[in-house]
């Protein structure tokens, strides 16, 4: 049986390094021996189970219902994304690229060359940071300019995970023993390394409170920006990963099961795990327009109703790998065919 594209590039997302993933997949997609050794091996067939998304009746539907309202063509595999005032930006990690999506006129803009970037986008303090796998360092970019002005020693924990602005600083998982490096902004030096469980790579922040998941140890770590001190690790759904903040709650992807855990940001505690049956490695979440987004390979879109902690709308076929909210749209990637969608957030 053929491997299914998306699947090749999950596989090697996971298992090989960055260094030797595109000369990996030009010899699989082009050298049809490769695809008998595979075979042979036993990845015939997807090497993770199929996901099952929900079986709530009326909520499941086909990607092909989907129209968008603008298609971005971005070279490579588009992945991390972030929004800013004017626009989206969307890394593109085996071609080296971060890409400026225009809002205004849905084109893209300015392209940024930054080794292999990886583990999540983020905008603040009139920058844009980026962390590379390829320097083993955090990049700032002037985003009007596409200048590159700093290479802050801090590389990140893994090449899935997040980064986060808050508290006058920026954060990032530097170490998978479980190292959170608040970078100060003004300095573009690390100005504390904080212990958090090992595993922890997610980061977002919400509520004056730096947010960390664990994979290791499926818990839900709260940091004080005060004190440079986690305060509390709730237990989660089972190997979280990454995480998105809205309707007074820390929303984390489990990898585990596919579930979607909810914890109170005031109380720090779990509300609730919701079935979404999005289980494996990859994917993201997201929240905006009053509800929660996921998204994964397989079912590269599912609505969470935080009113309800359901599923109210899923999406399946192929598309998926990043989601974010902004301009009043809905940005997805469609990393396996080198595109960005633009999608109304009241879909059918």
């Amino acid at each position: 049986m053929q491997i299914q594209c998306p699947t090749i590039i999950l596989l090697f997302r996971k298992i090989f390094p960055h260094s030797h993933r595109a000369k990996l997949l030009r010899e699989m997609l082009f050298y049809p021996g490769v695809f008998l050794i595979l075979s042979a091996a036993g990845f015939s067939q997807s090497p993770h189970p199929q996901r099952p998304g929900v079986s709530t009746p009326g909520v499941k539907r086909a990607m092909t219902e989907l129209h968008p309202d603008a298609t971005f063509a971005v070279e490579g595999q588009p992945d991390w994304m972030v929004v800013t005032d004017d626009a989206v930006w969307v890394t593109s990690s085996n071609v080296n690229h971060v890409v400026r999506l225009d809002a205004s006129t849905n084109r893209g803009t300015t392209i940024v060359t930054i080794d292999k970037p990886c583990s999540g986008l983020a905008a603040g303090f009139g920058s844009l940071w980026v962390p590379s796998c390829g320097k083993h360092a955090l990049v700032r970019v002037d985003p009007r300019s596409g200048r590159i002005v700093a290479v802050i020693p801090a590389g990140p924990a893994d090449s899935e995970g997040g980064i986060a602005v808050g508290a006058g600083s920026v954060w990032l998982a530097t170490d998978k023993k479980g190292v959170l490096s608040r970078v100060d902004p003004q300095t573009n030096q690390i100005s504390a390394n904080i212990s958090v469980p090992s595993g922890s790579y997610g980061v977002t922040f919400a509520d004056d409170a730096v947010w960390i998941t664990s994979t290791e140890h499926s818990v839900l770590t709260r940091v004080d920006p005060a004190s440079n001190k986690a305060a509390i690790s709730i237990p989660v759904g089972p190997k979280p990963r990454f995480l998105t903040a809205g309707a007074a709650s820390v929303w984390t992807l489990n990898q585990g099961d596919g579930t979607i855990s909810r914890v109170d940001t005031k109380t720090n505690k779990l509300i609730t795990n919701i079935a979404v049956g999005i289980p494996g490695p990859g994917g993201e979440i997201a929240y905006g327009e009053g509800s929660v987004w996921a998204t994964i390979f397989q079912i590269p879109l599912s609505r969470i109703d935080p009113a309800t902690n359901t599923v109210v709308q899923q999406w399946t076929g192929a598309g998926g790998d990043s989601v974010r909210i902004g301009h009043k749209s809905i940005w997805l990637t469609d990393l396996a065919h080198g595109r960005v969608w633009r999608l109304s957030p009241h879909l059918p």
